[in-house]
């Protein structure tokens, strides 16, 4: 298997400041070598996802299923956790145009209570039930009571029981064991998926969560697996050995010498919602009010996306001038998909020397190095994340890499990296308001 490449040359974190995290990482990293015992019973357990051979088994028998109702479309139901994973991948592996690109299935992801939104599917999705075509409809929430889920779950389902008589077979729930949403499905016979115990959402893109959806659009979820058991297996290494943990330790020693943001520099434009994935997974993992010991902190670190070479025209001014409160983790791969040349023109070379003739890759790799190059002459720490390509064996060990660190940056900030507390907050103050207003 081709593996990710990870270098820190550039991350101005002395061995010292390492070894310091390691002694403080030991302990963690044993205990998450014990999780592949402990089943769905621990937080880390997300961890065994990838090596779950019974819930792949289930997936890839209920797409088998599914596709045979020939879909034309698949609609995903779910908001953070329940979708961000899934948008990641199936943009990074078939790109943003995949639904323009002649796919057999395509996607819709309906999140927020958006009646824009929400119209524009249903006027793409009305005319396919109409004609006769089918379509699947996959919500996904682990409590089984998000209120923006449940929301656009009856209006979608709705539009379903009016051209299908027989709609129950082209509904799957994704959601947590007895949840109200598991037992709405058992009544109406639904095809459900489990979301593992102690699973969250931030955590379960290689649960059902993920894996439904992308098998039913054609995403290799066995490839995809493979690449995050790779990545699992070297985050419970040893500390030097260990690229989770590293990438944790130089985040957290950053941060406590005062870059309180963290910035995913992504050089490709279908790699912006794997950023956004990650910025979920930073900042309802570190962004807490209280510590392990319930001592009031209010601690976080700032996670934002910026994409090459797109941002090297908005933000790069901010970054390279603006006040050095940031740590960059530069994210590209070493192949592209599709090579692409400009053609030799001379008269062009008076407006851009230099390019005729070239790839637009091998323009992109001058951009990177360029762009490193400048960061390290004005002194700003990065790390360097080069993915072998853009399919799912890599984009499997991204994921299963990050999740792994944030694990460990939870424990060297003394903070728990799996609740989510305050995030309720609005929940609670949004039901309430539902209670009172027609």
């Amino acid at each position: 298997m081709k593996r990710m490449d990870f270098s820190y040359n550039n991350s101005m974190v002395s061995a010292k400041e390492l070894l310091d995290c390691k002694k403080a990482l030991m302990s963690e990293i044993k205990q998450m070598q014990k999780v592949s015992d402990l089943g769905y019973d621990d937080d880390r357990a997300s961890i065994n996802l990838p090596i779950d051979k019974e819930i792949k088994n289930l997936v890839n028998k209920l797409v088998l299923e599914k596709l045979k109702l020939n879909p034309k479309y698949i609609v995903v139901v779910g908001i953070g956790g329940s979708n961000l994973g899934t948008i990641a991948i199936q943009e990074s592996v078939f790109g943003k145009l995949h639904n323009q690109l002649k796919a057999n299935v395509k996607i819709l992801y309906v999140d927020t209570v958006d009646s824009d939104l929400v119209n524009s599917v249903m006027n793409i999705l009305e005319p396919v039930l109409k004609s006769g075509g089918n379509i699947i409809l996959n919500g996904v929430s682990k409590s089984g009571g998000t209120t923006e889920t449940i929301a656009n779950f009856e209006i979608l389902v709705n539009l379903l029981k009016k051209y299908k008589k027989n709609y129950e077979q082209y509904v799957v729930i994704t959601t947590g064991k007895n949840s109200k949403f598991w037992n709405l499905a058992d009544e109406k016979g639904f095809s459900v998926l489990q979301i593992p115990k102690k699973v969250g959402g931030r955590y379960s893109v290689f649960s059902p969560v993920g894996l439904f959806p992308l098998g039913m659009i054609g995403i290799n979820i066995n490839k995809l697996l493979k690449g995050a058991e790779e990545a699992r297996r070297i985050g419970l290494n040893s500390f030097m050995k260990n690229q989770s943990a590293i990438s944790a330790a130089i985040i957290y020693s950053q941060f406590i010498k005062g870059k309180s943001i963290v910035d995913t520099f992504l050089f490709g434009t279908d790699f912006e919602s794997l950023g956004k994935w990650y910025r979920q997974l930073m900042g309802e993992s570190i962004g807490k009010e209280k510590d392990r010991k319930g001592k009031k902190v209010n601690l976080g670190i700032t996670p934002t996306v910026s994409i090459g070479s797109t941002d090297l025209h908005s933000v790069a001014q901010l970054y390279l001038g603006g006040p050095k409160d940031k740590f960059t983790v530069f994210v590209s791969t070493r192949k592209d998909k599709n090579k692409i040349n400009i053609p030799t023109m001379k008269e062009y070379s008076k407006l851009v020397d230099h390019i005729q003739g070239k790839s637009l890759k091998n323009i992109m790799d001058a951009i990177i190095g360029g762009t490193k190059r400048a960061y390290a002459k004005a002194r700003l720490p990065f790390v360097d994340v080069i993915l072998p390509d853009k399919c799912e064996q890599s984009i499997g060990q991204f994921l299963q890499f990050k999740m792994m660190e944030m694990m460990y940056l939870g424990v060297l900030l003394g903070v728990n990296p799996f609740d989510q507390p305050n995030v309720e907050l609005y929940k609670i103050e949004t039901k309430k308001l539902l209670a009172v207003k027609k």
